[in-house]
């Protein structure tokens, strides 16, 4: 499995559990999660092969920047 990180602008817990019910809604095999104290509002998605720019074009299109961090 295959972790992805996102740096995203997601500053509120009912905004991070909307887009978790988007995101789980197109990508149903994932295990996704936000970490809200992390600086950069961090999106986790576990997964078994996920186009990542299909992640980050979600969170654009609900208004949110979500940029990929690279290792």
């Amino acid at each position: 499995m295959m972790v992805e990180v996102f740096k995203t602008n997601v500053e509120r817990a009912e905004e991070a559990r909307k887009l978790l019910e988007v995101l789980q809604q197109h990508f149903p095999g994932c295990r996704i999660n936000f970490d809200l104290h992390d600086c950069d509002k961090i999106l986790r998605v576990k997964h078994n092969g996920v186009n990542t720019s299909e992640i980050a074009q979600l969170l654009h299109q609900s208004g949110f920047i979500c940029e990929e961090l690279q290792d």
